[in-house]
């Protein structure tokens, strides 16, 4: 005979589950004292938004289940934020919560909340579970789909009762067996012979490689496929590190803030093959003008995906992997060398970013801080960023030629992501050098969990690009509304100060010629280390392309070359 809780806890080790990111409270209260008793690491968080992040951050760096556990009420509903970026992002997490005993559910009881209605529509699937009885089959059958498919976070909400209650487990009975249900007024089941016709005659193709090629571990086919026809490739936001930055055929990344020649190319080419990518507004701009003169082929997991934003000549539903390595055999060597060169000449100047030093004007821009970070790690770090303007610049000037070796939150864009999904990263893979970039708005949502840090004795090395701005709302008000700096001048406290106060080693750069040194500084202690960069204030992200407009129609740096580059 198990409890409830117990049953929890063996369906986690029996999952392969070593850390769970938590914070208790009465509803599940249970299964923490039932905790002690499985060889399982609780990290203690200081928000259940931190918890998620953190499983989060786990997820994407070791490819296996994120745990995040929380009571009801208050509890679950601080986990919302981050299961919603899990689910955009496609980041496989489980997030157990405690609720009231069932007979009390309906009553308005104390920290009682309808948390599965809440989360039905940021959930692959939730569960209520009211019983002892029922506790393994859901548990087991979230990891389960958490973990099929196109990745996702699912949640499990316990009832006490059914924590405190005690049944004999059929292991057996309790193993998931999920069957997918096609629908079949879905697309997906597109022609192969098809897609390599198109593959083999096109003069300009290009790939567009998504978070889908980590996900579905395709990073040496895409390569493959890339070098046997000699077609370049475009990168999103989450697909950066799934081909290496330093490889020639990768252009860099695409979209709203991408490279200013992929955009063009992206226009220019006869044909887009859209691998673990999901057609995402900020890649597209204006759909009604993009590229209209290529071909498409999209291949992706989610069926729900396919001519869901793009109308498409081949939709092929299936797993990435298994689907080019279908192709490889039967792809024709290709010798694009004219495709090659006329992507070549749109750089121009742009390239600036390719060099390994940046002009140095006596200001500290957040370009020569991620351009210096990269140099001095060697372009090795697993890089975690928050969200804004910093995103975008570690995006253009961190090369990053490792798989999973940049973790962000692009579908939701969350600010207070970079610190608790660090620490889950950190966790997952305790010998990576682990770095956070965030602006100052962001990190001060979540900047508790520095506590987390340094109560788990972690190392993790924290870059706060301070700009005394939310940047990139800024840089909007800049463009759209006249510098109308309306709710976006952001004070913080001394950074410095804050991470002594935790007992993090710290450090303020206000130079550039300072930022190497204190950069190495940080890398050498052996706590978590913060460092606030005071950068330019009003520093602009180039290119841009504005929320609608054509993908080609960019706003680029007004003169060639300036103190961060060109565009």
């Amino acid at each position: 005979m198990r409890t409830g809780a117990q049953i929890m806890w063996e369906c986690l080790v029996r999952e392969g589950v070593t850390d769970v990111f938590g914070y208790p409270g009465g509803a599940i209260l249970p299964v923490y004292d039932a905790m002690l008793e499985f060889p399982i690491r609780h990290v203690l968080v200081r928000h259940e938004q931190g918890a998620t992040h953190m499983a989060d951050g786990y997820a994407r760096a070791s490819g296996r289940v994120g745990v995040a556990i929380a009571t009801s009420g208050p509890g679950a509903t601080n986990m919302v934020t981050g299961i919603a970026t899990a689910m955009m992002d496609s980041s496989p997490i489980v997030c157990i919560t405690g609720q009231v005993g069932s007979k009390l559910i309906g009553s308005d009881a104390f920290q009682e909340t309808d948390i599965t209605g809440i989360t039905l529509p940021i959930t692959k699937h939730n569960y209520l579970v009211t019983s002892a009885a029922d506790v393994a089959p859901a548990v087991r059958e979230a990891f389960a789909i958490a973990r099929s498919g196109r990745p996702g976070p699912v949640l499990v909400d316990i009832t006490k009762d059914a924590q405190q209650g005690s049944c004999e487990v059929d292991w057996a009975a309790a193993e998931p067996r999920l069957s997918e249900a096609q629908d079949e007024a879905l697309p997906g089941d597109g022609d192969h012979r098809e897609a390599l016709a198109l593959i083999n005659a096109a003069k300009r193709p290009l790939i567009l490689a998504g978070h889908g090629v980590m996900q579905s571990g395709a990073e040496r086919e895409i390569l493959a496929l890339a070098e046997r026809a000699q077609i370049p490739i475009a990168v999103t936001l989450l697909g950066i590190g799934g081909v290496p930055a330093s490889h020639p055929l990768n252009l860099g990344m695409m979209g709203m803030h991408g490279e200013a020649w992929v955009n063009t190319a992206i226009m220019d080419a006869d044909l887009l093959l859209a691998l673990g990518m999901r057609f995402d507004d900020r890649v597209t701009g204006n759909l009604k003008t993009y590229a209209l003169n290529a071909r498409k082929i999209h291949v992706d997991i989610d069926r729900a995906e396919l001519n869901k934003n793009v109308r498409v000549d081949v939709a092929i539903a299936g797993d990435l992997r298994a689907t080019v390595a279908e192709w490889l055999p039967h792809v024709e060597k290709g010798a694009r060398s004219a495709w090659l060169a006329q992507i070549d000449t749109l750089k121009g100047d742009a390239a600036v970013r390719d060099i390994q030093t940046l002009p140095d004007d006596g200001h500290l821009y957040a370009a020569h801080v991620i351009n210096d970070l990269w140099r001095v790690t060697g372009g090795h770090a697993l890089v975690v960023t928050d969200v804004g303007q910093h995103q975008m610049w570690e995006a253009q000037y961190y090369k990053h030629d490792s798989s999973r070796s940049l973790i962000t939150s692009g579908g939701l864009g969350t600010m207070g992501f970079a610190l608790p999904a660090a620490i889950g990263a950190k966790i997952a893979r305790p010998d990576a050098e682990v770095w956070v970039v965030a602006g100052d708005g962001g990190f001060q949502m979540t900047m508790a969990e520095l506590a987390t840090a340094m109560q788990e004795q972690l190392d993790i090395n924290v870059a706060i690009i301070n700009n005394g701005y939310l940047g990139m709302v800024r840089q909007w008000q800049e463009f759209f509304y006249d510098k109308r700096y309306a709710a976006t001048p952001l004070s913080g406290p001394d950074f410095v100060k804050l991470a002594e106060a935790f007992g993090a080693w710290a450090a303020a750069v206000t130079r550039r010629s300072e930022v190497v040194d204190a950069v190495n500084a940080a890398r050498r202690q052996p706590r978590t280390a913060v460092i606030d960069f005071r950068v330019e204030q009003e520093d602009t992200v180039y290119p841009m392309v504005p929320a609608g407009a054509d993908l080609h129609k960019m706003i680029r740096r007004p003169s060639p070359l300036v103190e961060t580059g060109a565009d």
